[in-house]
């Protein structure tokens, strides 16, 4: 048909499989097979014996075919037999021989295409037998491999850390690791997840130690801000996952994954680390470590500065941007007291269970067990900080929250102390005085500050993006949040506060998504169904926010949720049965709530008069009085404009 292309879509593709000792004929087929509309994987294979299936599993699985190459080299190569398996138990092989050599017992049944007499004709029968086995193997669609112009000069020619010698490639790059140019992958070319490193030393205690170290190797990562790195959430949601690098890459977004395990045994310890190109599953560099413990800052270090190096030879030397190993130490509030750091890791996994009282307060005596062992360890005093308010929010006292949020704000600020440049220490400054302190204009500036220092770190920019929200600024807030969604796009509380943005800007049906995609994530989420409800009811949808309030897991936002919408539906028993509740058994610890009830309910005198006791207590729901639509009965009412002025909203 006249116009009808004849494209990349049409092309099988094919994995070449052959012994290093054959490479020159090898690139010769290669290139003959190329310009007879094969797409190819093909690469040299390194010597030595290493098992290496599992890097190049997904190129075999990815292709329509696997061409493997007889010959009296390839018959004794483990490579070539591993590989040869794979594809005849996928029912895609395609033997062919280089010089009529016998194919290895399991293979002899399979009749290989002889090459022994052909010249390098791309034309030729031989290579015409080739291409009809490799259609004939061919079955449904399968992901495309790179084209044959990026495999024969571009970013894919390896395999375990060797470039393709028809390549004219050589080993190269920053630390005399590796180098390959960027772009072209499924993320942005400077994209990398750091995975969490594996505990196979068999002691689950040491499980947080594997945990941290992952962690740490993110965040020095992060530093550089040539990088962009998926953050922790979204990187351990495939702990546990089966699917290969590819598949990971793609969910994620990435054109990198650092990947490794660890290993302790009293002070020692062993670690192996593993870069992995997104787009082809090959694994571009690896190494291991043996150090003792008090080694393992450096380690980590080692590690970070190696594959940031390579990273960004190509984006950051023009540019003149630093290197990790560039910046000052106390940007990442460190610690060198093996001690403090292991106190440290402790806190960190108990703060992220966020189960109960006992856990919340477990991770802060932990954190305090850190300081104590290294008063100058900057990410303690911020974590402490955070275990603070947390504990205040969820579990304070009344009488209580103001000392909380005190010592909360101390702890913060003598992090920036100990730390300037510490963007995560800016950060909890500014939220704990926002909802602890309820002083928006006293939180604006570490919030600013956070802002420059931490644009690779996602919780800096989701927390920077709901204060803007809150405070009016809705470009800054949809910016800040975006940014946060692609370095942590699994992250279920990120999604949580971009439904809350949407709506604080009056988007209702647009944060509806978000919250849904981070129910979908976490499926038990707290307050993300509310959200649903919220704006269900603000777009009039009574009846669906009268189900999502429902399915609601927390008491205080269920029942004012469906005795809000019970009251528009007509429905006094119910609407009342809800709020008798709420008032009952939490009390003054709603009052936000309350108010918001009473100003639906058209009782504004009273919803005033809740909002300036929860001012007086310091109820931290508060931070949502300046655009919260549940008020807007009683926006009006100059008693608000004073409430609003006292907060430092301007």
């Amino acid at each position: 048909m006249v116009g009808e292309s004849n494209g990349d879509a049409a092309r099988p593709t094919a994995f070449l499989s052959y012994a290093r000792a054959d490479q020159h004929r090898a690139a010769k087929l290669a290139k003959a097979l190329e310009a007879a509309g094969v797409d190819l994987w093909w690469d040299t294979l390194i010597e030595g014996g290493a098992a290496f299936a599992k890097s190049i599993e997904a190129s075999l699985e990815n292709s329509n075919a696997v061409i493997v190459v007889w010959s009296a080299a390839s018959v004794g190569s483990d490579w070539v037999l591993d590989e040869a398996a794979k594809g005849r138990d996928l029912r895609k092989l395609v033997p062919v021989t280089f010089d009529g050599a016998e194919a290895p017992l399991g293979f002899r049944q399979y009749q290989a295409i002889n090459l022994s007499h052909w010249r390098g004709d791309s034309h030729a029968p031989e290579i015409a037998s080739i291409i009809r086995a490799v259609r004939a193997a061919t079955g449904q669609a399968v992901r495309q491999p790179p084209s044959s112009a990026e495999s024969r000069s571009g970013p894919f020619a390896f395999r375990r850390g060797i470039l393709i010698a028809a390549a004219g490639a050589t080993i190269a790059g920053a630390a005399g690791l590796f180098a390959w140019r960027l772009g072209g992958r499924r993320g942005p070319g400077n994209s990398v997840a750091v995975l969490p490193f594996k505990n196979v030393g068999g002691d689950q205690e040491q499980a947080y130690f594997s945990d941290g170290l992952s962690e740490e190797l993110r965040a020095t990562l992060a530093r550089n801000q040539r990088l962009q790195v998926i953050a922790q959430t979204s990187s351990a949601s495939f702990r546990e996952s089966k699917d290969d690098a590819i598949t990971i890459a793609s969910k994620l977004g990435v054109a990198y994954l650092l990947e490794g395990s660890v290993r302790r045994s009293g002070e020692i310890v062993r670690i192996t680390s593993d870069l992995v190109d997104g787009r082809t599953g090959i694994s571009l560099w690896s190494e291991k470590f043996d150090r003792v413990m008090q080694d393992i800052f450096r380690v980590q270090s080692e590690i970070a500065n190696k594959v940031a190096s390579a990273l960004v030879a190509e984006v950051g030397s023009a540019d003149g941007t630093t290197t990790t190993e560039d910046q000052p130490e106390t940007t990442t509030g460190a610690t060198t007291s093996v001690a403090a750091y292991d106190a440290y890791l402790r806190g960190r996994a108990l703060y992220d269970l966020s189960a109960d009282e006992a856990s919340e307060r477990a991770a802060l005596a932990q954190f305090d067990v850190a300081i104590e062992a290294d008063p100058d360890y900057a990410a303690a005093h911020a974590a402490r900080a955070r275990s603070l308010t947390a504990i205040a929010n969820q579990y304070g006292e009344v009488g209580q929250l103001a000392g909380l949020y005190d010592a909360a704000v101390a702890a913060a600020e003598l992090a920036i102390a100990i730390a300037p440049d510490f963007a995560e220490a800016h950060s909890t400054l500014g939220f704990t005085l926002f909802q602890g302190r309820l002083d928006a204009r006293a939180a604006r500036e570490p919030f600013e500050r956070s802002r420059r220092l931490g644009a690779g770190e996602a919780t800096v920019m989701a927390r920077y993006a709901q204060f803007s929200a809150r405070i009016g600024r809705d470009r800054a807030a949809a910016e800040a949040i975006e940014r946060a969604l692609i370095l942590d796009p699994l992250n279920p509380l990120i999604h949580r506060a971009a439904a809350s943005i949407e709506y604080a800007a009056r988007r209702y049906a647009e944060s509806i998504p978000h919250a849904r995609k981070a129910l979908k994530l976490n499926p038990h989420m707290s307050r993300a169904n509310a959200a649903i409800g919220d704006a269900l009811f603000m777009l009039g949808r009574n009846e669906e926010a009268r189900a999502a309030y429902t399915a609601e897991p927390v008491e205080d936002f269920r029942l004012t949720g469906i005795a809000i919408v019970e009251h528009r539906l007509g429905n006094t028993e119910p609407a009342n049965a809800a709020r008798s509740k709420l008032v009952a058994e939490l009390g003054d610890r709603v009052l936000y709530q309350q108010a918001q009830l009473q100003a639906q309910w058209g009782e504004r005198d009273a919803a005033i008069e809740r909002l300036e006791k929860a001012r007086e207590i310091g109820d931290s729901g508060l931070i949502y009085l300046r655009n919260d639509p549940l008020l807007d009965p009683i926006r009006e009412d100059p008693r608000f404009a004073r409430l609003l002025a006292s907060m430092g909203f301007d």
